[in-house]
C-alpha cells in the first residue's frame, strides 16, 4: 500500500514540475506484538535506525537533501530516529508521514477500523484486490481493550498482544470496505501528499520557519 501511494504521489508531483524519486519499499516493519501470529515477519526498531541511517549516508553523499518516509503501518515509529539522524547528517532533511493520517478517514469510511477494518480493507480492494479474500470469509473485527483505565483512554501508552486482543488480529469490521471507497481515499491522499511533496521540493530546508 505505501508502494502505491509513494508511487502515485510521486506522479502528481512531477506532473506539477516537481521531481521526486521513489526508493525501493521497505518490506518489513515493527510487528513485535504479533510474535503469537505464525510467519509474522519482524524489523526490530534499532534495524529500522540501521537501515535508515545507511539510506541517509547515500544521499547525503550525493548532495541531496531531503528525505521523507512514507509510513503505513501502524507499528512504525520514526520520530526518535528522525532526531537522531539530524545530529549525524545535519544538512539532509528528514520526515515522515503516516498515510492513515493524512485525511479524516471518517469522511470516507462509516467504521474506519484499526487493523484490517473497513479503511485497509477498501485501500487494498482498490491498490491490490488480488491479496483480498471475499468478505463473506473475514472475521468481525471485534477486539478487547486494556482493563487499566489510563492504558483504555490513551495517555498511557504499551504494547498490544495482538493474540490476546484480537480472534485473527482484525480491529474493526471490513464488511462495508469496497474498492471504491478505497480509491476516494487513495486519490485524496495522494492528492495531499503531492502537495506537500510540492511545497518541500521548492523549500531551502535552511529557512523553514515562518
Amino acid at each position: 500500500m505505501a508502494e502505491g501511494v509513494a508511487i502515485e504521489a510521486a506522479r502528481k508531483a512531477w506532473e506539477q514540475g516537481c521531481k521526486p524519486l521513489v526508493l525501493p519499499t521497505i518490506p518489513f516493519g515493527v510487528n513485535t506484538g504479533q510474535m503469537g501470529v505464525k510467519f509474522c515477519l519482524n524489523m526490530m526498531p534499532s534495524t529500522q535506525l540501521v537501515v535508515l541511517k545507511d539510506i541517509v549516508q547515500v544521499l547525503d553523499t550525493h548532495k541531496i537533501d531531503k528525505l521523507v518516509i512514507l509510513n503505513a503501518h501502524g507499528g512504525n515509529n520514526f520520530k526518535q530516529m528522525i532526531r537522531e539522524l539530524s545530529l549525524i547528517y545535519p544538512k539532509v532533511f528528514i520526515c515522515s508521514i503516516n498515510w492513515w493520517q493524512v485525511t479524516n478517514s471518517k469522511v470516507y469510511f462509516e467504521e474506519p477500523g484499526d487493523h484490517a477494518g473497513e479503511l485497509e480493507t477498501a485501500a487494498m480492494m482498490h491498490i491490490a484486490p488480488q491479496l483480498v479474500l471475499p468478505l463473506s470469509e473475514a472475521g468481525e473485527g471485534k477486539s478487547r481493550s486494556f482493563k487499566i483505565k489510563g492504558l483504555k483512554e490513551g495517555w498511557v501508552t504499551a504494547q498490544r498482544e495482538w493474540t490476546r486482543v484480537s480472534r485473527d488480529t482484525g480491529v474493526g469490521d471490513p464488511k462495508m470496505a469496497t474498492a471504491e471507497n478505497g480509491k476516494a481515499f487513495f486519490d485524496k491522499t495522494t492528492d495531499i501528499i503531492s502537495g506537500f511533496l510540492e511545497e518541500l521540493h521548492i523549500a531551502n530546508v535552511n529557512d523553514l520557519y515562518e
